[in-house]
């Protein structure tokens, strides 16, 4: 069935001879809709499915779940702009924007792609402040993570900063249209090409992301840990490099749909490409928020154990570094496992060497699902008259 706005485009004489109908109604518009759809929904489903496990299975919301469902809140609109966008046409065949769309069409599709880039940008920064808010609850003790850490949120908010600058001030005077060079008014405007804008936004992001995912891997290599455990840590933190994927492909896009006679073509496939960066960076942020629902309900593990639930409260006082507070439960972590330790080993007059009692390896689970394992070796020193000299614990975590 051909489309009415090509028959009456036909009509109305606006269309040159060459151009036939077959070609302008040539459309990929159904399948581009339906893939941003099933990805919003599983991208959707993730998250919600991860906000559903911290807050009533761990029982416990971080500062990266709640930047997690703003960025979802804000994916929400993105989508809709790219389905509205779709629908008028801006990814049909340049020729179908140039004589068949109507001019208030062709600006409503312009103002239209304006706001969802400033939406898309800034969605994407929330998502990997989230990722960077996560791997600080996990890493908070590790000095040199968390230096890496805070100097990847400071460029990516560096780099926020001119990729919404070069969107807003594209056009000098400002204006949220984009015109072509055949648009009434043109003239009025001095304004960089979409293509260099995008580009430019596309390489910081795909930058971004390669500091953004790379933190798991230095986390991997510096992690002791048997092969078998990197692997399945890996399974958990690395499908990041689907992510970095994704953006190299919106590059490519982006080129293709700036530096090719068509350019209007390669719109569609943009727009999917850029819904499936924010889902998967949201996919790939909340897998290990997911975890404790697959271990519960496929796994059939049981999670409701007194020392994941131990754990689950001391992470939440991680955050304050080297608080009074936090230091206090390490002391009473340290005296549980002494008085355990102790129940199982009498201690009876005077002592001439040092009794370890080595490797009570408690396993805990993170509040994201990640197996943490804590090493407790003790040494007790005792004189001859029994009195306690000295007291020493190593504590490893993964």
């Amino acid at each position: 069935m051909g489309d009415p706005l090509v028959d009456q485009a036909f009509r109305d004489g606006r269309v040159p001879e060459g151009i036939t109908k077959d070609f302008l109604n040539e459309s990929r518009d159904g399948s581009a809709i339906a893939a941003i759809a099933f990805i919003f929904a599983a991208s959707s489903i993730i998250v919600i499915i991860r906000l559903l496990s911290r807050g009533f299975m761990v029982k416990l919301l971080g500062f990266d779940d709640a930047l997690a469902a703003l960025s979802l809140l804000l994916y929400a609109p993105f989508v809709g702009l790219c389905i509205k966008l779709i629908q008028i046409g801006s990814g049909r065949h340049y020729e179908y924007i140039q004589h068949v769309m109507t001019m208030p069409v062709v600006e409503q599709s312009e103002v239209l792609d304006f706001v969802a880039h400033l939406i898309y940008t800034t969605s994407l920064l929330v998502c990997r402040i989230s990722g960077l808010a996560f791997y600080h609850r996990l890493c908070s003790q590790h000095n040199r993570f968390m230096i890496a850490i805070r100097v990847t949120a400071g460029v990516l908010v560096a780099g926020y900063l001119p990729q919404m600058c070069l969107i807003i001030f594209h056009c000098l005077p400002v204006t949220a249209l984009w015109p072509y060079d055949w648009q009434p008014g043109v003239e009025r405007y001095s304004c960089l090409a979409w293509g260099i804008v995008y580009s430019v936004n596309s390489v910081i992001s795909l930058f971004c992301d390669f500091l953004l995912f790379g933190i798991p891997i230095a986390m991997l290599r510096m992690l002791r840990m048997q092969r078998k455990q990197k692997i399945q840590l890996a399974c958990i933190l690395l499908p990041g490099i689907l992510v970095i994927a994704i953006s190299s492909a919106r590059l490519a896009l982006v080129i293709q749909g700036q530096w090719e006679p068509d350019m209007s073509w390669a719109y569609n496939p943009m727009l999917i490409v850029e819904v499936a960066e924010i889902g998967a960076t949201l996919i790939a942020l909340s897998i290990p928020g997911i975890k404790p629902v697959f271990d519960r309900f496929i796994l059939r593990k049981d999670i409701s154990g007194s020392t994941d639930r131990a754990y689950y409260q001391n992470e939440s006082g991680n955050s304050g570094g080297g608080s009074r507070g936090q230091r206090d439960t390490k002391l009473r972590s340290l005296r549980n496992t002494h008085t355990a330790l102790d129940s199982q080993e009498n201690i009876n007059g005077p002592v001439s060497s040092v009794e370890r009692m080595h490797k009570d390896d408690i396993s805990l689970s993170s509040g994201d699902g990640i197996v943490v394992r804590t090493e407790f070796e003790l040494a007790v020193r005792q004189d001859v008259d029994g009195r306690e000299k000295g007291a020493r614990v190593r504590e490893s975590a993964l």
